[in-house]
């Protein structure tokens, strides 16, 4: 499935674009006066194939969780339990992803990737709300300090999960998909991806996540480069990187943003969690890169490393490091109103509007 997958990956579509800056020009402003707008809306034609490209609706978020045995060497303060206690929360409605989720009209599906924990809620199917899914390939990663967090045939199982995902909710209607993420201690993994993949030292690529103290950060950023130093990943075999410092989330996400790059379908990166998937999808397909959209720049100093990179510029920029898909959330209706645009606005002629 992967390497389907990817071979199916292809650069944007140039004359779709070339119809979108034509058009652009042609509309009732001044040029240029929509800002990031404008070459957002030209890539998503390109990406569509068409101009102008379909409004990216409806909204999927997929939220991919799983644990970490890195945990055990006290990089964060909360409880490894949390994953499966806010597991329940998203699928009873109650988490800040289900507020924005419903404010946006977007459906959320909640994927059990590598959980530690025991569910204290089962699978449901419901499609009036959040879907819960169980596609545990471990309970957890292995302590990526002592030895490679998963082996292959797990890390490649956690990225076909997250291209099945994709193709599942595309199948089922969905015109853009955001990403999500659950995981106590999963930005170290992310972290290490991050430097892993771009080359920054782990200080520059390592953060305070929910917000630890200066001994905890200190000893986080050593686990990185620990890592690092064991491992020794080469960039060049992204299955390998996600194998050795990633966690199974960020995995499966790499895996969601291949299958909607395949399927032609934008994907819209949440925080630092998703850019660190993002590195890894991008290593295994660089056009995959066309159908990413940087919904917000994280608080995580490595969600901007991971965004230089790749070249994407975010959207927004609020200080946001919930993670869960609520900074993409936010950014949907900048995404659907740069296509929109396309859609709706008027020409100079239709409109009877003199040009300067």
């Amino acid at each position: 499935m992967l390497e389907s997958t990817v071979a199916a990956i292809r650069p944007l579509d140039e004359a779709a674009m070339a119809a979108a800056r034509e058009l652009q020009g042609r509309l009732t402003k001044p040029a240029g006066s929509l800002g990031a707008l404008e070459p957002l809306s030209v890539r998503l034609a390109g990406l569509a194939g068409t101009c102008p490209p379909p409004l990216p609706e409806p909204a999927a978020v997929a939220i991919f969780a799983g644990d970490h045995g890195v945990h055990a060497q006290g990089v964060t303060p909360w409880p490894q339990e949390v994953t499966a206690q806010m597991i329940a929360n998203f699928v009873a409605g109650g988490a800040v992803v289900n507020a924005f989720a419903r404010q946006a009209g977007a459906s959320v599906t909640v994927v059990d990737v590598g959980v530690a924990t025991p569910l204290p809620v089962e699978p449901t199917a419901d499609p009036a709300g959040p879907r819960l899914v169980a596609a545990n390939v471990r309970p957890g990663t292995r302590d990526l300090t002592v030895t490679a967090a998963l082996n292959r045939d797990e890390a490649r199982a956690a990225v076909e999960t997250g291209i099945r995902i994709a193709g599942e909710l595309v199948d089922a209607g969905a015109g853009i998909l955001l990403t999500g993420d659950m995981g106590i201690g999963n930005t170290t993994p992310a972290a290490a991806l991050i430097a892993a993949f771009t080359g920054v030292d782990p200080a520059a690529a390592t953060g305070r996540g929910t917000g630890v103290d200066d001994e905890t950060y200190a000893r986080k950023v050593g686990v990185v480069r620990a890592a690092l130093d064991r491992h020794a990943p080469d960039p060049a075999d992204p299955l390998g990187v996600l194998a050795a410092v990633g966690g199974l989330e960020h995995a499966a996400l790499a895996g969601l943003v291949l299958g909607a790059a395949a399927r032609r379908v934008p994907v819209l990166l949440d925080g630092v969690i998703a850019v660190s998937a993002a590195l890894a999808a991008a290593a295994f397909a660089p056009d995959a890169v066309g159908a990413m959209v940087a919904g917000h720049r994280s608080a995580e100093p490595g969600a901007t490393a991971a965004l230089r990179h790749l070249g994407l510029d975010p959207l927004i920029d609020l200080g946001l490091r919930l993670g869960e898909g609520t900074g993409a959330l936010l950014a949907l209706p900048v995404v659907t109103g740069a296509v929109r645009v396309l859609h709706e606005v008027a020409t100079f002629d239709s409109a009877g509007v003199a040009e300067k």
